[in-house]
């Protein structure tokens, strides 16, 4: 006879070499239907099949898990040894195949996504909320930085995808670019430009001008414009994002030339106005090159490419 009483040790020490997913759950679902026939129905396999696992499993441990009466299996006091652990490990292995396929499909995950203030404030709220309906089980770590400090997340991990608006990127990162904005002029009720519909280079003659610091996109796209007008363009307070310059218009410091991406008619005190001839900025969904993009990202990316392709069938 194989079967020989072990000690509670060996049973355990047997248990953590042998048994494999398959025999893991053959041996659960035995337990718990008590026959060979009902056990294969609940594992969608043949009871011939079924019964050559479990005499499998049996041969490698060296002692009998069930003994056999009358076309019913009894379990031994070995499987009863065994059986708690086992439900514990299978639940265990079930919650992981579960998880596995919630990731290939896209249903749980983690995105991590950094953008300069602009996008955070206008297209990256929108797409989250979409996604957060469809896929409330993806977890989302949301970071708000400066485009030099974007990069520095995409290549360290910290950040999988970025939003910025700008696509002259180093050669490790790849620039998709999802949308297209202009630029606008902020000024305070007071303002006397406020009773014209747009405003130009030229109305801003004499007149204190807020916007971006040298050496950045926004800056080159709006030099640039103004030479193509005979004009010059020399910010009097420089600022490195768009969104500090709502403090210094409402404290009547001057106007602001800046992007037209944040929705700048949320600020008390504030008047907005398209800019004549404005110059374009891109959008752009940065990532790292080389590096594949989980499922989650993907639906992420998707998701954001949705809400611009939308954003501008509204404007048109």
């Amino acid at each position: 006879m194989r079967q020989r009483r072990l000690s509670a040790t060996s049973i355990r020490i047997a248990y953590g070499v042998m048994m494999r997913a398959r025999q893991l759950e053959v041996f659960t679902a035995v337990m718990r239907i008590g026959t060979v026939t009902g056990a294969a129905r609940m594992l969608n396999i043949s009871q011939p099949a079924l019964s050559q696992v479990l005499r499998h499993t049996e041969d490698e441990l060296g002692f009998l898990l069930f003994s056999r009466e009358k076309g019913r299996l009894h379990p031994t006091p070995e499987a009863l040894e065994l059986y708690p652990d086992a439900e514990r490990l299978f639940a265990g292995l079930e919650g992981l195949r579960r998880k596995s396929t919630d990731l290939r499909k896209g249903r749980s995950g983690l995105v991590r996504i950094a953008a300069s203030a602009p996008p955070s404030m206008s297209v990256l709220p929108n797409a989250l909320s979409m996604l957060r309906q469809k896929h409330p089980n993806i977890q989302l770590r949301v970071h708000v930085a400066p485009i030099n400090t974007l990069i520095t997340m995409l290549r360290t991990g910290d950040a999988t995808l970025a939003l910025a608006l700008d696509d002259q990127m180093p050669p490790d990162i790849c620039a998709e670019v999802i949308d297209m904005t202009s630029f606008c002029c902020l000024m305070s009720a007071q303002s006397d430009l406020v009773s014209a519909s747009e405003v130009s280079f030229d109305m801003l003659a004499d007149r204190t001008v807020i916007s971006y610091r040298t050496q950045t996109r926004p800056r080159d796209e709006l030099q640039q414009a103004a030479q193509v007008q005979g004009l010059g363009f020399q910010p009097d307070l420089e600022i490195d994002s768009s969104i500090t310059a709502v403090g210094f218009v409402q404290a009547g410091l001057g106007v602001a030339l800046v992007d037209a991406l944040l929705p700048w008619h949320q600020f008390q005190g504030v008047e907005v106005r398209p800019l004549a001839n404005s110059p374009k900025l891109p959008l752009s969904l940065l990532t790292l090159k080389d590096r594949p993009l989980s499922q989650a990202d993907q639906i992420m990316s998707a998701e954001l490419r949705a809400i611009c392709e939308l954003g501008n069938s509204e404007r048109t």
